[in-house]
């Protein structure tokens, strides 16, 4: 039986034996006959070194060829990865290193183990060298082997911090696009825009990477150059923003933030006495804002300014991250938000901003009998009569105010026509339309259905990152918010007479940005012609050449892409009588006259405007007030909105200052100077090169105010919207 044993190991061991040497005699069968060329090419890779070549990436420049995103070239050291494998040799060349580059061992060996860096490419130890220390390291590559000098580009904004939100700027891969940017061959340690137009543009502005490969010895020290690849620079981009007019509303804009905040806001009352609950005076906090001047026909932004605003060139400054998160902390007050293009990001009710389209509506949709004729009596209080007498008991609001004149009490404007409300913002006429063309019509989203044809609701697909979409209030919005915890769930159960009514003077659910606003106010200006808008004017071709004065030469570069040309989203039917009425009605608000009842009331902007070049430039526009938390008049933010008659200088503006108070005070100022500079009424100081960055700032951007503020000064302005 033992020997039976022995003789079934024996015959196991020479099977396994058999398998062993068949499967090691297959394999080098294979390495030798089938991946021969693998084989020779991973010892040539061994052999060679690869050196990519970063391109110069295009520049941005301005509507009149102002350069505001630029190039510097730079030397950057480097240490080939496979010299310094072993720890022992890595922490000699640190020790050595140390001194010659000025950095600490331990922020060499950080640098070499960060996932940052491509771990098959040299690690970068220190970027914008001296040419006198590039020139040493390379005199002396028997004492640094491995160590290398590189070219870089690294990005300037001459302009900082103008236009900072639209142009961008550069930053590192992020660990979650690491493989969307790996797909698309780029290095991990690559910058790429991450935000404005260097991020949208990022793959005409990146251009094409070039290579060097060399042969080396078993050292890293290069034998003979084998190749070269020259890299292929990005395209430029021109803005359809002209910089002079972008600095003219950055500097008004935070102009009047900052008289805002000196401003005390009115007394919140109880009983016609303060009520005690809140302090005597309170000042408006006024925290930020932002606005847009558009042209109308074409969709082109002429200027684009929110604040906060920041210097782009701290993303280059090689601040250490405790710096960067005093610069940008992170918080969760967006009144405190930086980085937010609050034009295009700003979630914001509309106020009575809103009312031209609701007017537009009833208009079209039959609603007002009699059309732009009919007329009601506005004495000052709604009260719905859609809604049964017993259920206005039990704790539903049936009864709405006009806006408070100066002695506290809702507005009366007596008897008034569409023109008439839109003039004087009658929110009684407005109620009555937001109720009837919900209860009248099946309780169908009529009003949403007309309003969403301006593009309320949905993006304007603007050609910059990060764009807000709005919401429309509907049965629908209120079971997503309800079902998210925004509102209650009794309230997301259906969507009521009450909503509409909201809707109808833009508070509620309703939310929109500046720069939705100004698109839709654009239609009406044009005819009824929705335009998607546009930052970008045209791609030109690489190296445009320069000219004089920071500029570069417009009249021999080459377009490859031109967007100037209107892209027209959609048509709206404007018949001309209703037309007619929201245009005379918008222009009142300007020009007067308002309307009398018991006393005179003026229209919400007339006395603002009062001394505006109106034969130079006749504009129409509308004053809005959106109430804030607890209806408290310090957390009301301000909206206006405005275009120009003038078919020559095609101009839509709109402004909107959050926690600012009345629309006639904040934001309508910051609009009359945009038209005063368009009408040529205003100087408007010309654009000038940033002074050098102080890295010893604690402040994100340097503001500035206008040096001659007299555009935002009129003769008074209404208490209302």
């Amino acid at each position: 039986m033992a020997r039976e044993r022995n003789v079934s190991r024996l015959a196991v061991l020479a099977t396994v034996s058999m398998v062993l040497g068949s499967l090691l005699t297959v394999r080098l069968w294979f390495l030798q006959a089938v991946d021969a060329r693998g084989l020779q090419e991973r010892v040539q890779e061994v052999r060679t070194r690869t050196v990519k070549l970063t391109p110069e990436r295009g520049r941005i420049f301005d509507l009149e060829g102002r350069i505001v995103a630029d190039n510097e070239r730079i030397l950057t050291i480097t240490i080939d990865r496979g010299i310094i494998v072993r720890p022992l040799d890595r922490q000699q060349m640190w020790d050595r290193l140390s001194g010659v580059l000025n950095m600490a061992p331990d922020a060499l060996e950080d640098r070499f183990v960060s996932k940052r860096y491509d771990q098959l490419q040299p690690v970068p130890l220190k970027e914008d060298v001296s040419e006198d220390l590039a020139t040493f390291l390379r005199e002396r590559s028997e004492d640094y082997p491995g160590v290398d000098v590189r070219e870089d580009w690294r990005r300037e904004y001459p302009y900082a911090p103008l236009a900072s939100h639209v142009i961008g700027f550069l930053g590192a891969i992020q660990e979650k696009e690491l493989e969307y940017y790996r797909n698309l061959n780029y290095d991990p340690d690559a910058r790429v825009g991450q935000f404005g137009v260097e991020q949208t543009y990022e793959s005409l502005l990146r251009g094409k990477p070039g290579y060097v490969k060399y042969e080396v010895d078993s050292r890293g020290r290069i034998l003979r150059l084998l190749s070269r690849k020259e890299p292929v620079p990005g395209n430029d981009v021109q803005l359809s923003v002209d910089l002079d007019m972008q600095q003219h509303i950055e500097q008004a804009l935070w102009t009047e933030l900052w008289v805002r905040r000196r401003t005390e806001a009115p007394t919140v009352l109880a009983f016609g006495e303060p009520d005690p609950r809140y302090p005597l005076v309170n000042y408006y906090k006024a925290p930020a804002g932002s606005s847009v001047v558009m042209n109308h026909d074409t969709g082109e932004v002429l200027a684009m300014a929110s604040y906060p605003n920041f210097d782009n060139r701290w993303f280059n400054a090689g601040i250490t991250s405790e710096k960067f998160n005093q610069l940008f902390p992170k918080t969760d007050d967006p009144d405190q938000s930086i980085l937010v293009n609050r034009a295009i990001s700003g979630r914001y009710n509309l106020g009575s901003t809103f009312k031209p389209f609701v007017a537009y509506a009833a208009l079209n949709t039959g609603q007002l009998p009699g059309g732009v004729e009919y007329t009601l009596r506005d004495p000052g209080t709604y009260k719905l009569s859609s809604i049964p007498e017993e259920r206005c008991q039990l704790n539903v609001k049936c009864v709405f105010k006009n806006a408070t004149c100066g002695n506290g009490a809702p507005c009366k404007y007596g008897r008034v026509n569409v023109v008439d409300a839109l003039a004087v913002s009658s929110d009684v006429f407005f109620y009555k339309i937001g109720e009837e063309i919900f209860s009248q019509r099946g309780y169908r989203p009529v009003l949403e259905e007309q309003v969403r044809q301006f593009g309320f609701g949905s993006p304007t697909e603007i050609d910059l990152p990060y764009e807000f979409v709005g919401t429309v209030p509907s049965k629908a919005l209120k079971q997503q918010l309800a079902a998210s915890g925004a509102i209650a769930k009794e309230e997301g159960k259906g969507y009521y007479v009450g909503d509409n009514v909201q809707f109808s003077i833009g508070q509620g659910l309703l939310s929109a940005t500046p720069l939705q606003l100004a698109v839709a106010y654009g239609t009406i200006a044009n005819g009824g012609k929705v335009v998607k808008p546009r930052v970008v004017r045209a791609i030109w071709g690489p190296g445009t050449p320069k000219g004089k004065s920071g500029r570069v030469n417009l009249k021999e570069g080459v377009v490859l892409q031109d967007f100037s040309a209107p892209q027209i989203v959609r048509d709206i039917n404007m018949d001309g009588a209703a037309r007619e009425a929201i245009v005379e009605g918008l222009t009142r608000v300007i020009t007067g006259p308002g309307v009398r009842s018991d006393i005179y009331h003026s229209t919400t902007g007339e006395k603002l405007f009062r001394s505006y070049p109106k034969r130079a430039l006749p504009i129409a526009g509308k004053t809005g007030t959106a109430q804030g938390a607890g209806n408290l008049p310090w957390n009301d933010s301000s909206a206006f909105a405005a275009f120009s008659k003038n078919g020559r200088i095609p101009y839509t503006a709109v402004a909107y200052l959050e926690k600012a108070g009345f629309g006639s005070r904040a934001a309508a100022p910051v609009v009359k100077c945009a038209f005063t500079a368009l009408a040529g009424k205003t100087t408007v100081s010309p654009a000038l090169p940033a002074d050098p960055l102080d890295v010893n700032s604690v402040t994100p951007a340097m503001e500035q105010r206008l040096r001659n503020p007299l555009c935002l000064v009129g003769t008074g302005s209404s208490v209302r919207d």
